[in-house]
């Protein structure tokens, strides 16, 4: 496949507001071994992308420094070793780096295949949260069938995943959001009871939705300013996964008692640093456990709002206004 010599891509000239990234002009990525190069037709915009933008989220040493985190598109370049995708495959991807760019090469071991029925805009919607969700809601907290999961940030893009896929594992769902209109959402997503934080305290709705048990699992977004309510809305042997701090990541004067009362865990992960094999086998088991689900319509990806590439400052705002529901994505062709 005949190959342009250059690529439009986002630069970065310096960290600050979304206005600081402009549209370049510049060479297409060179394959490392395992690696296959995708000519990118759409993108998703994530918060880590909102980090790196601001200069709180710098990429590891051998990423790519442009931002953008998932991307779908077309295979049209292998790397060598690289044995399980074709050129003219139509793949996702969790990238490390550049996914704002029309060519963006990603380990072969973090692309999937485009579910039965998607296009590239559906499909960029997946990889990020997807992976986010699965490693730390289903393998790290151990989510399972008839346990009960309180989920912060309900329409976020990694909210709107969670929701349907602890539902369709069959979990008892509750989840926080901002609005009458963002709980009703979280409602028609699977949620059985939306908490709208801005008027009611979730430590005492889940008290009151659990018999005052707690629940067994929290997806936590926020940080610091939740970490003492959520101790307190934890059941017995449950387990508290933080993937995000926004609202801090430094806790003061914090009552640590119910974590061995309640035998509780608390951890935690970014995906960014996790090794190539790790992502791998996260990659495995979101094709074999959930994408059948996808292609058989019980979960899908919710999309707030489709850009045009130029549109890149335009689609940051609006993560950081977080009057979305769903995600957020650039379309490049």
């Amino acid at each position: 496949m005949s190959l342009p010599a250059s690529m439009r891509y986002v630069d970065l000239p310096s960290f600050g507001a979304p206005e600081e990234m402009t549209i370049a002009t510049g060479p297409l990525p060179t394959l490392r071994a395992g690696e296959i190069l995708v000519r990118v037709e759409a993108s998703g915009v994530n918060r880590p992308d909102v980090a790196q933008r601001q200069g709180t989220y710098p990429p590891p040493k051998d990423a790519s420094p442009i931002l953008g985190l998932e991307v779908a598109g077309e295979v049209v370049a292998l790397g060598e070793g690289v044995d399980e995708f074709s050129v003219g495959d139509r793949v996702c991807a969790l990238a490390n780096g550049g996914g704002y760019a029309e060519y963006c090469a990603v380990p072969a071991g973090q692309a999937l295949p485009f579910p039965k029925g998607f296009d590239a805009v559906k499909a960029a919607a997946l990889p990020e949260t997807f992976f986010t969700v699965w490693a730390n809601l289903f393998q790290m907290a151990g989510l399972t069938e008839g346990e009960t999961v309180l989920i912060h940030g309900g329409t976020s893009g990694i909210g709107t995943t969670a929701i349907q896929l602890a539902k369709a594992f069959g979990a008892e769902v509750f989840a926080t959001a901002g609005s009458a209109e963002k709980c009703q959402a979280c409602l028609d997503l699977g949620a059985k009871r939306a908490i709208n934080y801005r008027e009611e305290d979730f430590v005492e709705v889940i008290k009151a939705e659990t018999g005052r048990r707690g629940v067994d699992a929290i997806l936590d977004m926020i940080g610091a300013a939740y970490f003492q309510k959520n101790l307190s809305s934890l059941a017995k042997d449950g387990c508290l996964s933080i993937i995000a701090f926004l609202g801090g990541s430094l806790v003061e004067r914090v009552d640590l008692t119910p974590i061995m009362i309640k035998r509780l865990t608390v951890t935690g992960s970014t995906m960014r640093p996790r090794t190539a094999e790790e992502k791998r086998g996260i990659r495995d088991e979101l094709v074999s456990d959930v994408w059948p689900l996808i292609e058989a319509g019980k979960v899908t990806p919710v999309i707030h709002s489709v850009l045009p590439f130029e549109q890149v400052a335009e689609a940051h705002h609006l993560m950081e206004s977080s009057k979305h529901i769903g995600k957020i994505i650039l379309k490049l062709a």
